[in-house]
């Protein structure tokens, strides 16, 4: 077997520095719309079985973002009507942080021959390219689901369709500290290799 081509050392280093930015931590400015369509146009470069495109991007940002944690602090109530004063308030500002929210919503509808499975997993994809694409660009980024991302009442709110599930809300923004590294796994320690019996 001919040796694999060297990778550029530059863009492993890109590859590894990648880390979460907690959405707490995420400030103006957010991408502005040039920005943000270069993010979009590399998140959307993903493994795609069928050609589907089954996923879309839902913006939230600006007023919207303060009006979404008004309704989500409401439904938190209904949810639980002991819910803590605590729980509230983090409801309500699940959105405030970062001043851009994208919402990456994948297709599940029925399909003859691409399972869902394969479906939320290119759309998953997308989410991880997207955050890829945020550092790049010099923001910060995190992925995160929550309650909010399985509620039916927020599906209705957010114009989630049938056949339609809430991948990830990717909130976006100029971060406020540097985020630390953490341990990451020893994939030395993961591989196997399969040989026949």
């Amino acid at each position: 077997m001919p040796p694999s081509p060297p990778m550029p050392a530059d863009e492993l280093q890109f590859l590894n520095a990648r880390r979460s930015v907690p959405a707490k931590q995420l400030g103006a400015p957010g991408p502005d719309e040039a920005t943000l369509m270069r993010m979009l146009e590399a998140a959307v470069r993903v493994p795609d079985h069928g050609k589907r495109v089954p996923f879309r991007f839902l913006r939230i940002q600006g007023d919207a973002r303060l009006a979404l944690g008004e309704r989500l602090a409401a439904r938190s109530v209904e949810r639980d009507p002991n819910a803590g004063d605590a729980a509230i308030e983090k409801d309500r500002n699940r959105f405030a942080h970062a001043p851009l929210v994208i919402a990456v919503i994948a297709s599940l509808g029925p399909d003859e021959k691409i399972p869902a499975s394969e479906r939320f997993s290119c759309s998953a994809l997308v989410c991880f390219a997207l955050l890829q694409a945020a550092q790049a660009c010099g923001f910060g980024a995190q992925w995160l689901t929550g309650w909010p991302a399985y509620d039916e009442e927020v599906h209705r709110l957010l114009g989630i369709g049938m056949g339609e599930a809430i991948t990830g809300f990717i909130h976006i923004g100029t971060p406020k500290l540097e985020a630390p590294e953490r341990d990451r796994p020893d994939p030395r320690t993961l591989l196997t290799e399969w040989s026949p019996a």
